[in-house]
C-alpha cells in the first residue's frame, strides 16, 4: 500500500452527498432541476448540457448571506473554512422515526458529556437518520405539511457559543420542517457560520477524529450552492 492509499484510499473516504438530478427532493416552490443537452456526440463530437438548478438543491451549503444582510456570500468563504475537523452528533435515539422531533441544547450537552466537548473551529454534523428517506419525497419532506426533524434555537445558540465554523444535518434544513420563522438559520448564519443541508451517510462517520471537506461551487454573490461533501476517516 502506498502512502497515498494510506492517506486518501477509498477505505478512508465517505461520500456524504446526495445525487443531484431531476429526482432530487427540493424545497416546496423551488424551480425544478433541469438539464438541456446542448451538444451531442453525433452532431458535435462531444457531450454537454446547460443546467438550471436552485442554489439550495440537494446536498448544499448555505452561506451566511442566505439569512444575514451583509453576511459573506459563497465566494467570500475562505477555503480553509471548508476543510475542518468533523464532530458528529448522533441524535437518532431522540429522533427515532418522528418527523416532529426537535433537538435541543440538552441533547447536545448530553452527547458532549459522553463524547467530549465540541472543539472550536469544528464542523458539527447532526445525524438524525432522516437521510434514509431522501429517495421518497413524501417521507423525506412530509406528506401534505412539511415535516422533518431539526434543531431547536437553543441548540443553535450552543453551537455558536462553541465557535463552530460550520454545522450540517441530514435533513432538508437545520430548522425543523414545521418551522416558519427559521430561528436556527437566523442564529447561525448571522454569526458567520456556514450550514450544510441534505447530507447522507453519516452513520459511516465517527463522533470524533474525522475531517470534513465541503466543496460548493465558487459562485459569485451566491447565497448557497450544491456541494460535494465528504469525510476523511481517521487512520
Amino acid at each position: 500500500m502506498t502512502d497515498l492509499d494510506t492517506l486518501l484510499g477509498a477505505a478512508r473516504l465517505v461520500d456524504l452527498t446526495q445525487p443531484l438530478g431531476p429526482d432530487t427532493t427540493l424545497w416546496p416552490g423551488s424551480a425544478p432541476f433541469a438539464a438541456a443537452v446542448v451538444a451531442d456526440y453525433d452532431s458535435d463530437g462531444c457531450y454537454a448540457r446547460e443546467l438550471a438548478v436552485p442554489e439550495h438543491a440537494g446536498t448544499h451549503l448555505d452561506a451566511p448571506a442566505h439569512f444575514a444582510r451583509g453576511g459573506a456570500h459563497l465566494d467570500a468563504i475562505p477555503l480553509e473554512a471548508l476543510v475542518r475537523p468533523l464532530v458528529k452528533l448522533d441524535v437518532r435515539p431522540w429522533v427515532r422515526d418522528d418527523p416532529s422531533a426537535v433537538i435541543g441544547a440538552d441533547v447536545l450537552l448530553e452527547l458532549e458529556a459522553r463524547d467530549g466537548a465540541i472543539p472550536a473551529g469544528s464542523a458539527v454534523l447532526v445525524h438524525t437518520g432522516w437521510d434514509a428517506h431522501y429517495a421518497d419525497p413524501r417521507r423525506y419532506l412530509g406528506d401534505g405539511a412539511v415535516a422533518f426533524p431539526g434543531l431547536a434555537c437553543d441548540a443553535a445558540e450552543l453551537l455558536v457559543a462553541r465557535r463552530a465554523t460550520g454545522i450540517g444535518i441530514d435533513t432538508l434544513s437545520v430548522d425543523p420542517g414545521s418551522s416558519t420563522d427559521h430561528p436556527v438559520h437566523r442564529t447561525v448564519l448571522p454569526a458567520g457560520i456556514w450550514q450544510l443541508e441534505g447530507l447522507v451517510g453519516l452513520e459511516q462517520v465517527p463522533a470524533r477524529g474525522a475531517w470534513l471537506v465541503a466543496a460548493p461551487l465558487l459562485l459569485v454573490d451566491g447565497s448557497g450552492a450544491p456541494a460535494r461533501v465528504f469525510a476523511i476517516l481517521p487512520a
